[in-house]
């Protein structure tokens, strides 16, 4: 019986797709892994790739590009294991990270999604046992604020060793190890997600439904971040790439979740941030004001919230 379905979403990351799988086969030991490669129509040549040199490994090649979240449900039929392991084409596994973390699913069933801790290639801890955001502590996170409110849970909080199991909201999905008992009762992700906010909704649909999501840091996942929003276009000022698809899932997601007064607020939020962040700048001396970027963020924040009928719908 399989242990593991690896479920790994191609897109244009040629070059990582050696390494990936070479980490992923030095970490399987005596556990049963089924890899199942989900190209969405690269322009480079990484299905042809998976098909010629890693014939072993099933593959589903989409004529167009549906999606992080959507390319990842297409894997399901083909999943037989106990666990479904979404792994990221630029997330490099150690060599215990799949034992150690199969160990502590196996001994905590409750346990429906477990992340571990994530490093980049230069050995920084990146954010990774996360809490949801909500309108307000996002405006706070932008507007640096956070000192003058104190007891708002931010989304991350790196001011503790993060070495200590803990449960959280969410963790990220670049090694995001799923029970298939839970897919069976909530599903995977949602498809109203194009690229952004997927695993945030299905964690917080996987706590609401009872189970515990678990940040288990005693293995390390090297994550290198963005590869293939890489070749979309460039990386913004705050490190988000694509940004009006960032915009509209999260847009989404506080409608889908906390309702259409959440999605407002975050739309009325956006604008007292770009406002108060030009006021700050206006008062240092020497630093560019910037009025049109902020004034372009936010005619594109209401030119999103009206497209998607008042974050009802995806555009695409």
């Amino acid at each position: 019986m399989t242990d593991i379905d690896c479920v790994i979403v191609s897109y244009n990351t040629e070059a990582l797709l050696p390494a990936c799988l070479a980490h992923l086969k030095a970490a399987s030991h005596s556990a049963h892994v089924q890899t199942i490669f989900v190209d969405n129509a690269s322009r480079d040549r990484s299905a042809e790739m998976i098909s010629t040199v890693f014939p072993e490994c099933k593959l589903i090649a989409n004529p167009e590009n549906v999606g992080f979240g959507r390319a990842n449900n297409q894997a399901l039929p083909l999943a037989k294991g106990r666990y479904v392991l979404l792994l990221n084409t630029d997330a490099f596994v150690a060599p215990d990270t799949l034992v150690k973390t199969i160990s502590y699913m196996d001994a905590h069933p409750k346990c429906g999604i477990l992340g571990v801790r994530l490093e980049g290639r230069d050995g920084v801890l990146q954010p990774c046992c996360r809490y949801f955001p909500t309108p307000w502590n996002t405006f706070l996170h932008r507007t640096r604020l956070t000192r003058l409110f104190g007891g708002v849970q931010m989304v991350d909080d790196m001011a503790w060793a993060h070495d200590t199991i803990r449960s959280c909201d969410w963790v990220v999905g670049c090694y995001y190890l799923v029970r298939r008992e839970l897919i069976a009762q909530i599903g995977l992700f949602d498809p109203r997600y194009f690229l952004y906010f997927e695993e945030v909704d299905h964690c917080f649909a996987a706590k609401r439904a009872g189970w515990d999501v678990v940040f288990y840091p005693h293995t390390t996942v090297v994550h290198l971040g963005g590869e293939s929003a890489k070749s979309e276009g460039a990386i913004t000022d705050s490190g988000k790439q694509l940004e009006a698809l960032q915009i509209e899932s999260e847009l989404l997601y506080y409608r889908k979740n906390l309702g259409f007064g959440a999605a407002l607020a975050s739309v009325g939020l956006t604008w007292l941030a770009e406002g108060l962040n030009l006021i700050k700048r206006a008062l240092k001396p020497g630093v560019p004001v910037n009025a049109s970027s902020a004034w372009r963020h936010i005619a594109l924040v209401w030119r999103i919230f009206a497209q998607t009928r008042w974050a009802t719908r995806p555009t695409r």
